[in-house]
This record gives structure tokens, sequence and C-alpha cells, in this order.
């Protein structure tokens, strides 16, 4: 395994950790952590955006470029990602079984998008 790999590995876990222990904190109210856990979450991800950065670095690429693609895709990501959790929420604690399942295959679909807008479709 090259250095750069590890690295990212070892960040990339540190900050999923720190990400998820930050929202259960902030969505669990029984922990009555709601705004250690916002935190918590804001700094997972910032190492992850650090570990980027560092990944690249080590890697010798080209830092991301902001262009309208990047955005669009970000936004596409965000959407799906949001729609299956909605939907998912729907139907596992609130008990709207059908326009959860709904909900969250429109979220499906639209995460499904994000493989021809990154990589493109190919005429054969």
């Amino acid at each position: 395994m090259k250095k750069s790999n590890f690295v990212a590995l070892v960040m990339g876990t540190v900050s999923g950790v720190f990400f998820a222990l930050g929202m259960c904190m902030a969505m669990l109210p029984e922990w009555n952590a709601f705004r250690p856990g916002v935190i918590m979450g804001c700094f997972g991800l910032l190492i992850a955006l650090m570990t980027v950065i560092v990944w690249r670095k080590m890697e010798q690429k080209e830092p991301v470029r902001i262009t309208s693609r990047v955005l669009l895709t970000a936004a596409v990501a965000i959407v799906g990602a949001l729609g299956l959790g909605v939907g998912m929420c729907m139907t596992m604690v609130w008990g709207n079984l059908v326009p959860g399942i709904l909900i969250g295959l429109v979220g499906i679909i639209v995460l499904l998008m994000l493989i021809p807008i990154c990589k493109g479709l190919k005429q054969q």
C-alpha cells in the first residue's frame, strides 16, 4: 500500500468517526448534546476536507478546480442523498411506508444520475 493511500485511509476513518459521533450526539435527544454534536460533526467534515487536500498533494495532483460541472455534481449528490435519507426516515421512524418508499426510490434514481454525470456515456 502506498503511503498516500494509507494516510488517506487513516484520516478518512478518523473523519468518519468524528462525523458519525457528532451526528449521533446531535440527533439523539437522550444524549442532550446537540451543540457539541454539531461542533464535532463539523470537525469531522473539516478533517475529511483536509484528507482530500493532503492526499492530492501526496499524489502530486492538481488542486480541485471549482467549475460548474463540479457544482452540478455536488448538488445532484446532495439532493439524492437527502432524498434517500428522508425516504428512510419516513419509512422507519415516522411510519409513512408508501410515501417513504417512493421518496427513497426517487433519491436512489437521483444518485444513479451521478454515474453519467461523472463518467459520461460512451457510444459503442
